[in-house]
Order: C-alpha cells, then sequence, then structure tokens
C-alpha cells in the first residue's frame, strides 16, 4: 500500500487572500504568485499533519519564505558589490573597462525610471553611506518607508539589469 501525504484541509480556500496580501505588500503580482506557489509547495511538504490555524500558518510561511528571499538578495548585492570594489578602476583591460561603463549607463538609466524618493534613498544610501534612520529624518518619513523605498529599487535594479544580461 502506497503511503498518503497527511491531507491539508483548509489551507486552499485562502489561496487568493494569500495572492492579494503579498501583491499588495510587493506591489507585483507575478511576484505573489510565485511566493503563494513556494509557500503551498512548502505546507504540502511539510510534515506537519494537522495545523489549528491554516491560514496563520499560510501566512506565516509566506513571511519567512518573503524574510529568506530577501536575505539572499542582499546577499547577492553584497558579493556584486565585493566583486566591483576588487577590479581595479585602473585596470589596463580595456574590455573590463567597457563593461564598467556599460554597467555605470544601465544602472543610471534604471534609476531614471524611478521615483524621485527611490533614487535619492539609493544614493544617499548605497553612495553617500548613510543609514536609513538618517535618510528618513533628511525626508520626513519613516524608517520602514525608506527600507520600502530602497527594495522597490533595488528590485527594479535588479529587473533592468537581469533583463540585460546576454
Amino acid at each position: 500500500m502506497i503511503p498518503q501525504p497527511p491531507r491539508r484541509t483548509g489551507f486552499f480556500e485562502h489561496y487568493e487572500e494569500l495572492i492579494g496580501t503579498w501583491t499588495r505588500r510587493l506591489r507585483n503580482r507575478q511576484q505573489a504568485e510565485d511566493l503563494a506557489h513556494d509557500t503551498f509547495v512548502r505546507v504540502l511538504e511539510s510534515t506537519a499533519s494537522e495545523v489549528a490555524q491554516p491560514r496563520a500558518y499560510l501566512h506565516q510561511t509566506a513571511r519567512n519564505i518573503a524574510v529568506d528571499a530577501y536575505r539572499r538578495e542582499d546577499r547577492r548585492e553584497a558579493l556584486t558589490l565585493q566583486a566591483c570594489d576588487q577590479r581595479s578602476p585602473h585596470s589596463d583591460d580595456p574590455e573590463h573597462f567597457m563593461h564598467a561603463i556599460q554597467l555605470a549607463d544601465s544602472i543610471e538609466r534604471a534609476l531614471a525610471e524611478l521615483p524621485l524618493n527611490c533614487r535619492r534613498i539609493f544614493i544617499w544610501q548605497k553612495i553617500e553611506g548613510l543609514t536609513q534612520q538618517e535618510i528618513a529624518e533628511r525626508l520626513g518619513l519613516s524608517k520602514n518607508m525608506v527600507e520600502k523605498y530602497m527594495i522597490r529599487t533595488l528590485r527594479h535594479l535588479r529587473d533592468r539589469l537581469d533583463a540585460m544580461a546576454p
């Protein structure tokens, strides 16, 4: 006899709500659908036999997956910046020099597509080295809002640069 996985009753009725919640948070329906898919895969693969509050369990699982993805993206960005720092700006290799110029142009074009606050926050934090708290005080925003602007900017840059990659 083939062992059957435990039944996951009560989860699927929250699917649309999960997508709606994460579409608002991520401001991207496709990412919200991907997150919901990953959430259901994780829930269905889990060994927990009974969950008392399926709705809360789904939302917490989605939150955990989103945080993990954000941390991975943050590490990827740090490694990219570290790799850029290790390349000598005075390198004798014209190919590296041209690549750096093209990358800078691509970043500048992608930033120009964003609202002013996104651009300011990115420049102040990544180039001038201000903290999110300092930026929040300058702009009269909450630190949480500054973080959301930065996440939006980094996602936009990632999407644009990934689209240009060969």
